[in-house]
């Protein structure tokens, strides 16, 4: 298997970038709004429906999904008085996709370090 090489090295990054940077990952290091996101990369969905499927409560979800709109993540468009949601961000199936399948990787070497010493 070939390893992925990035199309130019890393350049030297300014304050600001990093700071935009640090952003968008203290918004992806809460479970909560993973849990939002992950539902919104099956779908467009409500606050109704984002409340309902997270089991978690109207103000709790909407606090979450303002701190990811902000993070650029998350888009809101109305629909009448219903706010409809979904990923603003097309790098967030990205990200979520490579992290999912490194743990994916991790855990398969592990059950195979398990499966390896009971045999």
């Amino acid at each position: 298997m070939s390893k992925k090489k990035s199309a130019a090295p890393a350049k030297q990054l300014s304050d600001a970038a990093l700071e935009l940077i640090a952003t968008r990952f203290r918004a992806l290091s809460e479970p909560m709004r993973l849990r939002l996101l992950n539902l919104l990369m099956q779908s467009e969905q409500t606050v109704g429906q984002l409340v309902e499927a997270s089991g978690s409560g109207q103000a709790n979800v909407s606090k979450h999904l303002a701190l990811l709109r902000e993070a650029g993540m998350v888009g809101v468009r109305k629909e009448g008085l219903t706010s409809v949601c979904f990923i603003a961000d097309p790098i967030v199936n990205e990200l979520c996709d490579m992290m999912c399948c490194r743990l994916r990787e991790e855990m398969e070497g592990k059950a195979r370090s398990l499966a390896s010493g009971l045999g």
